[in-house]
Parts: structure tokens; C-alpha cells; sequence
């Protein structure tokens, strides 16, 4: 049926062509090796096995074949064997079928088994196998790059899984918790006035990655970082997911809705010293990862076993590949990279001035004009928010997260720390004369607490993670405003939302790039666990029905993002935060004019700033102290101060819509306890 020649090394993966297909694989180290056909996804055997020559076959590192006529669709495999030398560093299992690194999709039969994977043993019954995919088989039409800029981008973080898998969604159940289920789901994301949505990880791992009987939710352990999550998809034919994924990116596209990936290129789902074999440790364990000065165990920044060896030309390679496939073949917009500071690392794990990898990810040509987004830190103790390697990167602001939580909670000290965060952290950025929007500005993401959580328990609640509560961070910063959960206490109820109103308004109006979590919009709850990766269950989805029940919240949240332009307290978008300083568009005051209040036992500030392009003078007033205080009001060049928002004010009337009424203020504004004050100078309509 099938015939095979030599192939060539031009290319990694599967290059796919009328004629049949080429595949090739890097094992530096292997001796022999053999690329495995099978029929169906619960084949228990081969149904072709060729075996490459190492004369015919190989060129240098690399291993090819050409085989005729695949076409499609066909699952494939392939099995290494080399030399065994554990004080080197090899891990060949010449009896595990291995995905290829560069499959573009993966199926997994009803009879996987990841213990099947483990040890030196057959898996051939039981394993993953790739699939061959004619990936240039899709008409993208007219799709557009939106390519927001960073001043105009709100992003939106979000679970294309739990987004939809509620059964209050009220689409057809085949396509909850889906890609063509997000589709549908467009226009919510279009009222609410979001630019980006930054999807977590949709490479392709195992659902099934857990003890207890719990899952692998969030997908940070990708078993390829070419292939979409097929469980993400509700077409479930062999090659179905991978266009309900491209039709999922043309119609955010056509909606000017940018997508950014989180993906993780720090560790894969082989875990550590004991994992199982899927990939990259039965090809070249000793390339692929950081090992100890002994080889004989994996060094783990990343908190997961294991830790991609990034600064290795091979695996930089691949990162790279990686990138240039999914913006060129996918259309993606932009990256998150997950414990991005790991590639920073040498090979023995030691951080490095100037990181190859990310260097090369900052210049490269093809990635030029899309979003780049660091977490710049990892799980082996290096924190670097403001240093991390290249112009072009954005980085999660750990700073701001912390520091308007502990602001807003009523912590003493807090008010410069909090001020600094609002101008986009020139303390951390403007040194190095960075854009505002350098800083992505977060308070609640995936890993914590939602925002109703943040403002309902004091501590976490992981127990149902079955890790006795051990997992999970313990500095969250949080305050239950006098009972631990739930409560029907009114005031109580009153003063987290008003908190949460207060945190929303403060990520989306400060210099930066804001990001608001899934769920945040309508008071989404976890009932206290900060950690959720392993909770794949309703408590954890987007509930819709809960829009109506917090209709007022979302309004709000809203119009926040439509009023973004008008009340942004971003003094120029073009200028870095070093001229912003320099050029004294910014002026602090206190309940006095000019007069703000630095010390120690301080909890509020106001600040006032003009646009240099639209001319509006806002002045924004921020109150965490437990009382009233009177603000006096500079003069008004337009003769009055327009309210826009006051958080302590009931629901529908605490922001400002067009054709609402307006209220007017001149030298004096009663800023009621724990709330944010928004005024805008103009002349009133007479």
C-alpha cells in the first residue's frame, strides 16, 4: 500500500504534499528508529512499521523518510532506541510508541493509559498517536490581524472549556465547552467591550493528568505545542478540530477580537525522575531538558518535575517553530508565556544577562508585529517583573496585583506603592524609559482567588483538591469583610461589591495594558479555592444564569471599558513613563489641594492629569480609609466637575452613561468610605 524512500531533513515534523508525506525527527544520540502507522485510535498493533537506514536514512542528527500516498488523517508513531547511560543523561524506551514533537494533532484512544507509559514496557496498545494533517486545507477568506495596539487593548483571560460547558450556556450540548461554542458566545464578549481574549493553554495534554479521580482543568502540561486541544473540540472527526479552531480565530477576528495564547514552553507532561514517555525524553532527554551536573535527575523551575532546556539550540528551534506556526497557519495575535524568567536559564539551570531564547523571540521578523506577554518569573525563585530580556515584551505585573489588593484591603504603607502602580509602575519600568503599557495590569487571574473571592474569605479553601489544603498560595491579600463566605448580611454585601467595583475600576483606568479575568464581570465564585487546575466541574465554569442575577455588575464592568478612552488617566499614549515624569502631567493631591498625604497611616490620594491630544482634565480619587472625607476640587478650566463614577453610589447610578442625568460638582466632593471617585472637567450644558 504504502512505498518509502529517504526523505530529507529540510523540515521537522510532517511536510505533507500531493505525493504522500515527509517525516522527520531530531534524535542526536538514537541508533535505530522506526515510524509506526496504525489504522485506528484503539489499534492494539502496527499496521505498518518502515525502519530507517542510517545510511539512507539519517543526515547528521536528523531522521527521514518519505512515505507515499499517506494521506490525511493517518495516525502515526514512532519508536527510538539508543543507547542506555543514565550518568549521561539517555532515556531511550525502545518500546514506547512516542508522539512526534512536531505533530499537529494528537489522538487519544478510548484505551490510553499514562501508566502504560511509564517504565521500560510496550504501550503500543494503549498509546497517543499523531496524526498527519494537510494543514495549508483551509480557506482563511479575507481574516484580518485586528493588531490593537497596547494603549487600546483590554484583554480578557478566559477557559475555552469552562466558557461554555455550563448547561446555562443555552447552546446545543455538543458544543459546550468547545471552540464552536466560544463562536457563539461573541457577542456577549462584544457588549462587554473586550479587545483580546487571552485563552488558556489549548496545546494538546491529558484531561486525565490527576489523582482522585480530579482532572487536569487549566492544561498547563502540553504533550505537543503544535496541536490544538481536541477536547476542546465538538467536531470529533480525526481531523475536525483543528479548522473548528481556525474558524473559532476568523470569527473573533471578524468581531475585532484579538486572540493571544497562554502557552507553556517550560515544561511538558512527562513530569519527572518515574514519568511517563510521550515525546521528547524517548528522542533526546538529554537535549530536551535541564538535567543536574549528575544527569541523573530533571532540575524543576517549573514547579512540574521537569524543565525545558530552552537555551539549547534544538528546543529553541522548536519554541520558535512553534511560535511561527501558529501565527502563520493559525492567525494567532499574540503570546502569554507561562514562567517565562525559565527561559532565561542556561542549561544548568543558572540565569543569564542575555537569554538567547527570548532575545531571539524579541527580533524575530515573523513574530514582529504580534503581542508578546511574559510572566517574568518561575517556580524556582526568580522574580524578574522590570528586567526580563527584550524591548517588545509585556510582563504580568505581580506588583500591581499585590499592591492595589493591599491598598484596597486598608493596609498601612500602602499609598506611594499604590500611586506608582496607577502611573504604570515607573518604579519597576521608567528607568529604562518603557511605554505605560510595558505593565499588564492584573488583579485576579486563573491562579487565585476571582475578584468575589478576593473580597469574601480571608483564607483559601483547596480541601476538594485533595492535597489537604497544602496547594495553592497562602499571601492572597484578601478580606472577607467580616465573614468567611457566603453571607445574606446586606451591609456585608454592600461593601464587597463596592470593593469589587472599586478594583475593577482601578485596573481598567491605570496606566498599562488591563486584563480582567473570566467570570470577574457577573461576581464569579470558586467558594474559596484559589487553585483550581484540577477542578473541571460547574463550580468552576462560567455560570450564564448568574448575568441576570449580577446584570449590574456587568453594566458596570461595561462601562468602565466603553468610558476607558474618555476617563484612561494615560497622559500621552506615546510617551514613555520617564517623559511622563519629566513632563509633570500628572499632580497628586490630598483632601487638601496640592497637599498629598505620603505617610504611613495614609489611605487615600487623588490624582489629576490632563490629555494632551483630547484636552479632558480628569481627577480621580481614590478612598480605603473606613470614613467619609471631603476632597476640595482644583478650579475647572471647563467650569464644573462631571461625575463619571462614584462606587459608593447604588447600582445603576454609580457610572455614568450617555443620556443619564448629569451631576455637577466645583470646589468640594464627600467621598464616601472605601470607594473611587471619577471626575471629568467640562462645561455644562445650558
Amino acid at each position: 500500500m504504502f512505498s518509502a524512500s529517504n526523505g530529507k531533513p529540510d523540515k521537522l515534523g510532517v511536510t505533507y504534499s500531493s505525493k504522500g508525506a515527509n517525516f522527520c525527527i531530531y534524535a542526536r544520540l538514537a541508533e535505530s528508529v522506526e515510524l509506526l502507522f496504525f489504522e485506528d485510535k484503539d489499534a492494539d498493533a502496527a499496521s505498518n512499521i518502515f525502519k530507517f537506514s542510517t545510511n539512507d536514512n539519517r543526515t547528521a542528527y536528523y531522521w527521514h523518510i518519505f512515505i507515499e500516498d499517506v494521506k490525511p488523517g493517518q495516525l502515526y508513531g514512532f519508536r527510538v532506541n539508543g543507547p542506555y547511560r543514565p550518568y549521561q543523561g539517555t532515556a531511550f524506551s525502545p518500546k514506547k510508541v512516542l508522539l512526534d514533537p512536531y505533530g499537529l494533532l494528537v489522538e487519544r484512544g478510548d484505551h490510553f493509559s499514562r501508566e502504560a507509559a511509564l517504565g521500560s514496557g510496550s504501550n503500543i496498545d494503549t498509546c497517543l498517536k499523531s496524526v498527519v494533517v494537510d494543514i495549508d486545507d483551509y480557506d482563511w477568506q479575507e481574516d484580518q490581524h485586528p493588531r490593537h495596539s497596547f494603549y487600546k487593548t483590554v484583554i480578557y483571560e478566559m477557559h475555552v472549556g469552562g466558557f461554555t460547558r455550563h448547561q446555562s450556556a443555552n447552546i446545543a450540548k455538543k458544543k459546550r465547552g468547545t471552540y464552536a461554542g466560544l463562536i457563539e458566545k461573541i457577542p456577549y464578549l462584544k457588549e462587554l467591550g473586550v479587545t483580546a481574549v487571552e485563552l488558556m493553554p489549548i496545546h494538546q495534554f491529558d484531561p486525565g493528568e490527576h489523582h482522585a479521580g480530579l482532572a487536569n482543568y487549566w492544561g498547563y502540561s502540553p504533550l505537543s505545542f503544535f496541536a490544538v486541544h481536541r477536547e476542546y473540540s465538538s467536531d470529533r472527526s480525526r481531523l475536525g478540530p483543528v479548522n473548528e479552531f481556525r474558524d473559532m480565530v476568523k470569527a473573533l477576528h471578524a468581531a475585532d477580537i484579538e486572540v493571544i495564547l497562554d502557552v507553556v514552553y517550560n515544561h511538558s507532561a512527562e513530569g519527572g525522575e518515574g514519568g511517563p514517555s510521550f515525546s521528547l525524553r524517548g528522542f533526546d532527554n538529554n537535549d530536551y531538558y535541564i538535567l543536574s551536573k549528575d544527569r541523573q535527575h530533571y532540575m524543576n523551575f517549573s514547579g512540574c518535575g521537569n524543565t525545558l532546556n530552552g537555551t539549547h539550540s534544538v528546543v529553541r528551534r522548536m519554541i520558535i517553530d512553534s511560535l511561527h506556526f501558529w501565527v502563520d497557519k493559525m492567525h494567532i495575535d499574540g503570546f502569554r508565556f507561562d514562567l517565562a524568567s525559565i527561559l532565561s536559564r542556561d542549561e544548568l539551570g543558572a540565569p543569564m544577562l542575555s537569554p538567547p531564547t527570548l532575545f531571539s523571540i524579541d527580533t524575530d521578523p515573523i513574530l514582529s508585529s504580534i503581542k508578546l506577554i511574559a510572566e517574568a518569573w518561575d517556580a524556582g525563585g526568580l522574580y524578574q517583573v522590570g528586567s526580563l530580556a527584550g524591548q517588545r515584551w509585556r510582563e504580568w505585573n505581580g506588583h500591581f496585583r499585590d499592591d492595589v489588593r493591599r491598598f484596597v484591603r486598608g493596609d498601612q504603607g500602602m499609598v506611594s506603592q499604590f500611586a506608582n502602580r496607577l502611573i504604570g509602575s515607573p518604579d519597576i519600568y521608567g528607568e529604562h524609559h518603557f511605554e505605560p503599557e510595558k505593565s499588564v495590569n492584573f488583579i485576579t487571574c486563573h491562579d487565585g482567588f476571582t475578584l468575589n473571592d478576593l473580597v469574601s474569605y480571608n483564607n483559601k479553601h483547596n480541601l476538594p483538591n485533595g492535597e489537604n489544603n497544602l496547594d495553592g498560595c497562602d499571601y492572597n491579600f484578601s478580606w472577607n469583610h467580616g465573614v468567611e463566605g457566603e453571607t445574606n448580611d446586606p451591609k456585608i454585601l454592600q461593601l464587597r461589591n463596592k470593593q469589587i467595583k472599586n478594583m475593577l475600576t482601578i485596573t481598567l483606568l491605570s496606566l498599562g495594558t488591563p486584563m480582567i479575568l473570566m467570570g470577574d464581570e457577573i461576581g464569579h465564585s470558586q467558594k474559596g479555592n484559589n487553585n483550581g487546575y484540577c477542578q473541571d466541574n460547574p463550580a468552576f465554569w462560567f455560570d450564564w444564569s448568574q448575568i441576570k442575577k449580577n446584570r449590574a455588575l456587568f453594566d458596570f464592568t461595561k462601562g468602565l471599558i466603553k468610558q476607558r478612552t474618555a476617563i484612561y488617566l494615560n497622559p500621552s499614549f506615546r510617551y514613555s513613563l520617564h517623559d511622563i515624569i519629566l513632563r509633570s502631567d500628572i499632580h497628586w493631591h490630598g483632601v487638601k489641594l496640592n497637599q498629598p498625604d505620603w505617610s504611613e497611616c495614609s489611605h487615600s490620594i487623588a490624582m489629576e492629569s490632563t490629555h494632551p491630544h483630547s484636552g479632558v482634565v480628569s481627577y480621580v480619587i481614590f478612598n480605603a480609609f473606613w470614613e467619609v472625607l471631603n476632597f476640595e476640587l482644583p478650579i475647572s478650566a471647563c467650569g464644573k466637575w462631571l461625575r463619571i463614577v462614584d462606587t459608593s453610589l447604588v447600582d445603576g447610578n454609580d457610572i455614568y452613561k450617555s443620556g443619564d442625568k448629569k451631576y455637577w460638582f466645583n470646589d468640594q466632593y464627600l467621598v464616601a468610605p472605601r470607594s473611587v471617585v471619577i471626575l471629568i472637567g467640562e462645561t455644562p450644558d445650558d
